[in-house]
């Protein structure tokens, strides 16, 4: 009986503990330049399956998300913030989806703040 017990609550601290893990945090830089470009960055992210919550910050570039490990990366959303044409440090948009944004959100050549344009 005594075995039975101590299994049991191994067991139930292991599901605990494994549970708390499921998500994280993480952050890494988006370029982009503006509302546009916000808008259509955090989308691209939470398209991901497994991105609970996606904030880019214009300013900073920062993209800040809560993310369940179990079903996603940071390799997988990236990819699919290129797809819509904004670059990261690891990997470039193509020219075809960069050059598919919005004009005003072309940031490779002109690194301006339009924020306050939009």
């Amino acid at each position: 009986m005594k075995k039975l017990i101590l299994t049991a609550v191994v067991v139930l601290m292991a599901t605990i503990s494994y549970a708390q893990d499921k998500n994280k945090k993480m952050t890494f830089d988006v370029n982009g330049k503006c509302g546009m470009c916000k808008e259509r960055i955090e989308q691209a992210a939470l398209s991901v399956k497994g991105v609970k919550f996606a904030a880019w910050d214009i300013p900073s570039h920062q993209l800040s998300l809560i993310i369940d490990e179990r079903k996603t990366d940071a390799m997988k959303i990236k990819t699919a913030i290129i797809a819509v044409g904004h670059d990261t440090k690891e990997l470039k948009a193509t020219d075809e989806a960069y050059n598919s944004v919005h004009p005003c959100c072309l940031y490779r050549d002109d690194n301006s703040d339009d924020s306050g344009h939009h």
